[in-house]
């Protein structure tokens, strides 16, 4: 499977973005998928995860009630809603997917990996 990222941008803090990754290939909607950030000098961390029915996530301590992660699988698309963003939050952002297993937080169990979008927040 190929991932794409995008909608990455500049954004003031508090503000929002929205995140979307394309999926190629026609068994998309068996993948569990995540979203990952690595800030500069930093190593990459996890953000969200999402079965492939959506009916199991994950999401960091960093990002919990201010991320929500979804999918349609109809569209092989998968999404990233970021509310109340913090600089903190700058980072180049990737989607991830692995062919098995449940939601993980470990970017060593996803198989496939798509170009990250930046997010730029100001304070």
């Amino acid at each position: 499977v190929q991932l794409q990222a995008s909608g990455g941008g500049l954004v003031q803090a508090g503000g929002s973005l929205r995140l979307s990754c394309a999926a190629s290939g026609r068994t998309f909607s068996s993948y569990t998928m995540g979203w990952f950030r690595q800030a500069p000098v930093k190593e990459r961390e996890d953000v969200a995860a999402i079965a492939w029915s959506g009916d199991s996530t994950y999401y960091a301590d960093s990002v919990k009630g201010r991320f929500t992660i979804s999918r349609d699988n109809a569209k092989n698309t998968m999404y990233l809603q970021m509310n109340s963003l913090k600089p903190e939050d700058t980072a180049v952002y990737y989607c991830s997917a692995r062919r098995y297993g449940s939601v993980s937080q470990r970017p060593g169990t996803y198989e496939y990996w798509g170009r990250g979008t930046l997010v730029t927040v100001s304070s």
